[in-house]
């Protein structure tokens, strides 16, 4: 199970394991991997979090907006900032 997956379980009570969430939105594990990244790496940007994580994974904003909502909203982002700064 991948960092992602166990981030994915512990925050807003959210089933989707990255492979799961992958196929909902259409892309790859490796890409929905790449974009939960982006997007806590974003969120503690100043500016949009979704901008932020579209220029740095190419994934179109409507997909990562998805993404936001299934891993349990902005609050959610918050959770995976503060854990990815942890365990780098």
């Amino acid at each position: 199970m991948s960092i992602f997956d166990s981030l994915l379980k512990s925050i807003a009570g959210s089933p989707d394991d990255v492979v799961n969430l992958a196929e909902k939105v259409g892309i790859s594990p490796q890409m929905a991997e790449a974009a939960i990244a982006a997007l806590g790496r974003g969120h503690q940007m100043q500016g949009d979090t979704v901008e932020h994580a579209a220029a740095q994974t190419g994934l179109d904003p409507a997909i990562l907006n998805q993404i936001v909502g299934h891993i349990g909203g902005e609050g959610s982002l918050t959770n995976f900032a503060m854990i990815l700064d942890r365990d780098g």
